[in-house]
């Protein structure tokens, strides 16, 4: 028998400075059996550093058609592609040729020397892509949020995120970009 997603519900309230932005959205994340409580809030920071009233969570891990979240254009094509982890070149290519901007939060202590040394001159080509490197700090901070129910609030300003619930308040470090 196939293990099913765990379900989570946030309510995120979002206070993006930097654009003006301010909405709370009640969003509904499914957790995949074999992704991480930590991965799974990297993808909510993602969507609140992103948030946009047409930015939506796919199928991401359980697809391999599909990026962790993106959004569409209102005639159809696609704005964003943002991909959490280590893709690969092809995955890379498909997706710079797809969307307008792609975005990828890679993570974990062998993303920096390992996975982008590898790829650095592969997709410096893509003007339309942006890596960053989100620090394991930030990462197990985000994890310490996780609960099966959350109401959190989002505070971007100069760039900088602070995610946080009623009791605990986590400063993630600015993700480090890549060239």
């Amino acid at each position: 028998m196939a293990l099913k997603a765990t379900i989570y519900k946030a309510e995120l309230t979002v206070s993006d400075m930097d654009r003006d932005y301010y909405a709370t959205h009640d969003l509904t994340l499914a957790l995949h059996p074999s992704e991480t409580e930590s991965r799974m809030m990297l993808r909510l920071m993602a969507f609140a550093l992103h948030a946009h009233e047409d930015l939506a969570f796919t199928r991401g891990i359980s697809s391999t058609e599909e990026p962790d979240l993106w959004r569409h254009n209102p005639d159809g094509t696609l704005a964003l592609w943002i991909e959490l982890g280590m893709p690969d070149e092809k995955r890379l290519r498909k997706a710079c040729g797809l969307a307008e901007q792609v975005l990828v939060y890679c993570y974990g202590p062998r993303a920096p020397q390992v996975w982008w040394e590898s790829m650095a001159n592969k997709v410096r080509r893509f003007d339309n892509l942006v890596v960053r490197h989100v620090a394991a700090d930030s990462e197990t901070a985000l994890a310490g949020l996780a609960q099966r129910s959350m109401r959190l609030q989002a505070m971007i300003q100069d760039g900088q995120l602070w995610i946080g619930d009623d009791s605990r308040n986590v400063e993630v470090d600015r993700p480090q970009w890549y060239p």
